[in-house]
């Protein structure tokens, strides 16, 4: 792994909620009810999870711009941000404090619901000054026009803007225009370029720099500059997925921001987000810096699976070994 720049600035606009986690024997079908087990009530939040996680696992000097309500939710996720080391932009709304209902399977697999309640009032005016930051990190918790301005406002501030496109919605060209790195996992990037094709044929209809597409226990496929990167995942017994995904996107991001090659991040991304799926809970699953770091050198295992995985998205011309491109 390449040394990461020191004080790598990332800046996170996006959604905090009060998970709401119930273990059950599978997710309920329409109609269904389950007997589950144990309520536990946890800090999560895509933006918030990623936060933590660019924070705790990626490195970075990292900041958040949150809404909240003033209610006896919103400290719990104070506690939790602050607690990682994440300085706070606050917002104070009339609505509820955002909320998830989660409910776990057995199998590790989760099926969500989320009341966006402060998360909505996050408008363009509430982006603190952009002077240091090396990255924005933004989602789609918050509203579409907030979001739209925020990337718009780093990019021509010469920020690099990191989208994670979930929840999963068409994305205006103004937006598109304004990011450097999307990422979306299958079921967002067949929504925002199309279904057709190989997933090599949908990450090259986006008119993005870089786009990754997140695939699960497989790993990931991304596209730069017209370049192919695979990284397969690393092998591990999942216990609760719920915020491999947004481990993922932080680590990236801060790798990206501190100047490390997109190879190297998807790499970092895929180890953190694996050892995330070992444990229950959102904030609470996100790995230390040190913890990902001691992940085992898994390249016989990674040169193995990549045949597996380039004919799973597509891909002919596997770049990613010989990627040291910055973007």
């Amino acid at each position: 792994m390449t040394e990461s720049k020191p004080h790598a600035s990332v800046l996170v606009a996006g959604s905090a909620n009060v998970d709401f986690v119930i273990r059950a024997p599978h997710i309920p079908a329409p109609g269904e009810t389950v007997l589950g087990r144990d309520l536990t009530m946890v800090a999560g939040g895509k933006g918030a999870n990623q936060a933590v996680t660019a924070a705790r696992a990626g490195g970075a000097d990292t900041a958040m711009l949150v809404a909240l309500g003033n209610d006896v939710f919103a400290p719990l996720l104070e506690t939790s941000l602050t607690g990682a080391g994440i300085t706070l932009h606050r917002v104070r709304s009339g609505a509820p404090t955002g909320a998830a209902l989660i409910c776990v399977s057995d199998n590790a697999e989760n099926a969500i619901t989320v009341a966006p309640g402060a998360n909505m009032s996050l408008r363009p005016g509430d982006l603190p000054d952009l002077t240091g930051i090396d990255g924005l990190l933004l989602q789609l918790e918050t509203p579409l026009p907030t979001v739209i301005a925020y990337a718009r406002a780093a990019h021509a501030h010469g920020v690099r803007v990191i989208l994670n496109a979930s929840p999963a919605q068409l994305l205006p060209a103004e937006l598109l225009a304004a990011i450097d790195v999307l990422v979306v996992n299958e079921d967002e990037l067949s929504a925002i370029g199309g279904a057709e094709g190989t997933i090599a044929e949908q990450l090259a209809r986006l008119d993005v720099p870089c786009v990754v597409a997140t695939l699960g226990a497989r790993g990931a496929c991304a596209r730069s500059d017209g370049q192919f990167y695979l990284q397969p995942a690393v092998a591990v017994t999942p216990v609760d997925t719920t915020a491999a995904g947004d481990t993922f996107c932080g680590v990236l991001a801060a790798s990206l921001c501190a100047g490390e090659s997109l190879a190297t991040g998807l790499s970092t991304a895929c180890a953190a987000a694996g050892l995330a799926a070992t444990r229950m809970g959102a904030q609470s699953s996100i790995p230390t810096r040190a913890e990902v770091e001691a992940v085992p050198d898994r390249a016989d295992a990674e040169t193995a699976a990549l045949a597996g995985l380039a004919a799973y998205c597509g891909v002919a011309d596997i770049g990613r070994e010989a990627a040291q491109d910055r973007i």
